[in-house]
């Protein structure tokens, strides 16, 4: 084993005395070659159960109740892990004997953490679940009583968490170790220097979190993973964690983020004071889970407690009512003021959820009238029934503090928290403060964006030249606004300009944004790829209207929608005829229905909204006003163009609207502010703290936005640098073979080797992503952005560069088949900005892998190489060599006979190379050969003319070539298999039986002969055999 992997020992080892000095944990060792490692160790768990006095009866049961919840093999992942999460949070109820009262088993005492068993084990060997599934082994498992609950990968400082989180996302693929998973609740992965990222079953790798805490008293840990441990994996937070803050929400699994666990319980010590107050978590950071969380609590721990969850918009009480459905919780949706009155008179629901304005009649009713019919609808025995909370949604907007007075009216008794996602405006903070107590807890902006729970937000504001009328006027904003694009790309984009052009035609504001926004569309990264979209919020409907015709006109109508709460009635034209031409009511009303089709509006909004969030590219724009930009199931945004004035709430609610993650290539939300709201073009000072948000106390928005272009201009620097540094140590002349040895290694054809590498790989194509888009950010205004000339020149030949570099290296190692999907938006950057001539060559490995053109077309593949690579006949070497060892890694399975033997010609052929005992030509030959008879094992003909299938011939292959036995194995398998027999341990068992027959009986035939050879003994033979039939297609 070379030092890779003695590095990453050394953090384990660190890491179990951890466990077992300081947390207390018991090690049960390093369970490498222990046989039937499992996630429900039988043998723990019911002595822990028995020495809890659990009869031991009822401690088998309960074993099977939970094994069988885990292992059941007709549910996927997450519904047998959610089954295995009830037992373990309510416990398995059991009825001793017939007629006897059900008794609950606990297999975790969640009230004395102390009490259970703590322990760990090391490399825990775990059998795939059929034959192409592979052994794993994870690093170090968490095991409650027996029970694993926890899983952690590590790795050495110097490759990235990511790699560990990979590795779980892997193991839980059903290829690997599925039903291992089925009992785990903490998934982590951790390093040294960037700490221990966390998620749970199937959680993506862009969801896994981290956790922050102050350290407490008592010595820090001395580097991050260890404290990071220490906070999540002590006894009592680690049950606390699991038993309070799970959720499985319609189909996914979630845990708490810091943030959320700190409110929760900052609240729930507010709670046993009685006590209410304000929570301030920022949009985006997981409020209606909060909510959920802590009506649990509030339900399990509070006697005789009711929740009231108030809201003022319809959205906001659907979407409540969405989320504690989605976990379970039934919640009643009151449909008047009349009937909340009514409800909260009986003892339950215990759950209720009502709108702001159901407290009264009329929606605009004036508050003293309003408060007034509330107390006529109270009957005169009124008083709210059991131990009330109240939550407030959005409590900034529903602080009419008049309201709050009829609600405390008619509850003196409740306990009222409100919940916000934007900051208090300072005029109202003593209000809200009055009404409310004080804050309980508080997550700003600035924490969510540093903690990647949001973006950052880019600012630009942007100029409307109203004299733009000119031909020559128009041209030149044309050639400034694409002068980054290559000349393809130029050319095209010139050609639907001319559409573009008629929109242009007079002199209004409205058109030249349009024309703005379609040119963004046009060149942008995301907006132009499909990936992104954008909102434009205009300042009234008609605005709306006006522009959704000037987009329908040039030619994009049909991915863009209005979205406001204008309902057309023939009413509104009533009387507006006036046989001047058409007034703005008539138009509104004509354009509205135009584009409504025959569809009434609130089904056309769902189905915009639904397209717009599930096919960006299809549905790339909403004009909106108001509606859409606040309430939290409004839809995220990569662009927000603004042509309204705005402030304060509003204007922070819509900026939230672009703060939502989304996938590896959206960096930041972008606002582009046509109104200039921060007075940014009069030359004032870049501060985002006033103009239009001046109504905060600058502390509480601080952070929140930063300038486009000087940001965009320190990530490129920033990601320039990244990259030399990284490919520093490559040797000169550093041409295409010294890349490709630094990057795959020296030794070509060797997999340990490659392996080793892959973190230097994935660096690599990590850092020329983020290279390339954070030019594509900058191409239109690199001067702008303060570069001469010959300095944008050098930066485009870099980009250029470390493409190839790029194509190259993911070429020779092979990589280039497990990254296609990587990163789609790459190919638009490339196209538009970096180069538009060789584009072609590495599109041909688009649809086929290399071994695939080689098997077609022979030594010919090779002029479909990138030119670095063709130029270098070592380079042409490594990267078949490379990618032919792949290949027989992956199908090895299938055949490891006859692999093994391709592997031996590939060694040979290598070592010849190497040499130089063979000609270029010959080398070239030899190769493809060895190509094409990895790829198509079977049509070699030195086999038995009875040897006439793929798996028989796999057979033949590794069963010594004896043709009998073959199909002796053969026969025995297709007789006892039966329908998805290598999902089942039941069905995989009676095939084995079957093949141990076989080989009995074969060996009792031999051993007469031969007097020698007990097959059937040989259990580890019969397994390998197992293997192998797994992994045939035909069984």
């Amino acid at each position: 084993m070379n030092s890779v992997g003695q590095i990453e020992k050394k953090t384990q080892q660190r890491v179990a005395k951890l466990f077992q000095q300081v947390l207390g944990y018991e090690h049960l060792g390093d369970w490498a070659d222990r046989p039937n490692n499992a996630n429900i160790e039988a043998e723990l768990l019911r002595g822990w159960l028995l020495e809890q006095g659990a009869e031991a009866n009822l401690a088998s049961r309960a074993i099977f109740e939970l094994n069988r919840a885990a292992n059941d093999v007709s549910k996927g992942l997450y519904d047998r892990n959610r089954a295995v999460y009830e037992l373990l949070r309510y416990g398995v109820k059991i009825k001793p004997e017939v007629g006897e009262n059900t008794q609950t088993v606990w297999l975790i005492d969640w009230k004395h953490p102390e009490r259970n068993h703590f322990a760990i084990a090391e490399e825990v060997t775990v059998k795939g679940a059929d034959a192409k599934a592979n052994t794993k082994r994870p690093d170090i498992v968490l095991y409650v009583n027996g029970i694993a609950l926890g899983v952690l990968e590590l790795k050495r400082s110097k490759v990235a968490v990511n790699e560990g989180i990979r590795q779980n996302l892997d193991n839980q693929k059903t290829e690997f170790i599925q039903p291992f998973f089925s009992t785990m609740q903490y998934v982590m992965a951790g390093n040294d220097t960037q700490g221990l990222r966390y998620g749970t079953i199937q959680t993506g790798e862009k969801y896994y979190l981290t956790w922050k805490e102050e350290s407490s008293e008592g010595a820090p840990a001395e580097n991050l993973l260890d404290r990071h441990l220490l906070q999540l994996c002590n006894k009592a937070r680690f049950l606390e964690l699991i038993h309070d803050y799970i959720v499985f929400d319609s189909g996914v699994k979630k845990l708490c983020r810091h943030n959320q666990y700190f409110g929760i319980r900052e609240a729930q010590r507010y709670l046993r004071r009685r006590e209410g107050g304000i929570i301030w978590h920022t949009q985006g950071s997981g409020k209606s889970l909060t909510m959920v969380w802590l009506t649990k609590w509030i339900r399990e721990n509070i006697q005789d407690s009711r929740v009231l969850i108030i809201t003022d918009r319809t959205e906001l009480d659907e979407q409540i009512e969405k989320v504690f459905t989605g976990v379970n919780e039934q919640i009643v949706r009151t449909t008047s003021g009349a009937d909340l009155i009514d409800k909260l008179n009986q003892p339950s629901p215990w759950l209720l959820c009502s709108l702001i304005h159901k407290f009264g009649t009329r929606e605009d009713a004036d508050v003293e009238d309003f408060v007034e019919e509330l107390r006529k609808s109270l009957p005169p025995d009124f008083r709210a029934k059991g131990d009330l909370y109240v939550f407030v949604d959005e409590c900034h907007r529903t602080q009419s503090g008049e309201l709050h007075k009829a609600m405390k009216a008619i509850l003196p008794n409740a306990v009222f928290i409100g919940f916000t996602g934007t900051p208090l405006l300072k005029a109202d903070k003593q209000k809200s403060i009055e009404v409310f107590g004080r804050y309980i807890h508080t997550y700003k902006f600035d924490e969510a964006v540093s903690d990647g729970v949001v973006l950052d937000l880019r600012y630009e504001a942007r100029d409307i030249d109203q004299n733009i009328t000119s031909q020559q006027k128009i041209d030149q904003w044309f050639e400034a606004k694409t002068k980054g694009l290559n000349d393809l790309a130029k050319a095209q984009l010139k050609q639907r300009w001319g559409t573009m052009q008629k929109v242009l035609s007079s002199q209004s504001r409205l058109e030249k944004i349009v024309a703005d926004i379609l040119l963004d569309m046009a060149t942008k990264h995301r907006l132009a790829d499909g990936r992104g979209n954008a909102m434009l919020v205009t300042s009234s409907i008609f605005e709306a209207c006006k522009c959704y015709e000037l987009f329908s006109k040039s030619g994009m109508g049909d991915k863009c929608a209005i979205v406001t709460s204008y309902k057309p009635s023939p009413a509104d034209i009533k009387g507006e005829a006036t046989g001047e031409g058409l007034t703005e009511k008539l138009r509104q009303y004509e354009i509205y229905n135009q584009m409504l089709g025959d569809k009434d509006p609130e089904t056309f909004e769902k189905e915009v909204k639904q397209r717009f969030i599930k096919e960006p590219g299809q549905m790339k724009l909403l004009i909106v006003v108001d509606k859409l930009l606040t309430g939290f199931d409004a839809p995220s945004a990569t662009y927000l163009y603004i042509d309204k004035q705005m402030r304060d709430h509003g204007l922070f609610q819509a900026i939230c609207r672009v703060n939502r993650l989304d996938g590896e290539d959206k960096q930041y939300g972008y606002i582009i502010d046509y109104k200039d709201l921060f007075k940014q073009l009069e030359g004032a000072i870049g501060d985002y703290t006033s103009g239009a948000l001046d109504g905060y106390d600058k502390a509480d928005v601080a952070g929140l936005l930063e300038d486009r272009l000087s940001k965009a201009q320190e990530d490129l620097e920033e990601a320039r640098e990244a990259i030399k540094a990284l490919c520093e140590p490559v040797e000169k002349p550093k041409d295409t073979p010294a890349y490709i040895r630094f990057f795959c290694g020296t030794d070509s054809g060797n997999a340990e080797v490659l392996k080793a590498n892959e973190p230097k790989r994935l660096n690599l194509y990590k850092m020329t992503s983020a290279l390339i888009r954070c030019f594509g950010n900058l191409a239109n205004e690199l001067e702008e952005a303060g570069y001469s000339a010959k300095e944008i020149s050098e930066i485009k030949d870099e980009v250029d560069h470390f493409t190839k570099v790029r194509d190259e290296v993911k070429l020779a190692s092979g990589d280039y088949i497990d990254l296609k999907a990587y990163e789609p938006d790459m190919r638009f950057l490339i196209d538009t900005y970096i180069r538009a001539d060789d584009s072609e060559k590495i599109s041909a490995f688009d649809d086929m892998s290399l071994i695939q053109l080689i098997v077609e077309h022979g030594v010919g593949a090779i002029d479909a190489l990138p030119k670095g690579i063709r130029e270098s006949q070592e380079a042409v070497a490594e990267t078949i060599e490379n990618n032919v060892r792949k290949l027989i890694i992956d199908e090895s399975p299938i055949n490891p006979k006859y692999y093994e033997t391709m592997s031996s010609l590939l060694d040979a052929l290598i070592a010849k190379r190497k040499e130089d005992a063979i000609s270029y030509q010959e080398y070239l030959d030899e190769v493809v050969k060895v190509a094409q008879q990895a790829k198509n094992p079977t049509s070699s003909t030195n086999y038995p003319g009875s040897i006439n299938t793929p798996a028989r011939k796999a057979l033949y292959d590794n069963l010594g070539q004896h043709t009998g036995l073959a199909l002796a194995v053969d026969a025995a398998v297709l007789d006892s298999r039966q329908d998805d027999w290598r999902g089942n341990a039941m069905k995989i068992k009676r095939v084995r039986l079957a093949i141990k027959g076989a080989l009995d009986q074969w060996g009792r035939d031999v051993a007469d002969i031969r007097g020698e050879y007990l097959a059937g003994q040989d259990n580890e033979r019969l397994d390998a055999l197992l293997e192998l039939v797994k992994h045939q297609h035909e069984y």
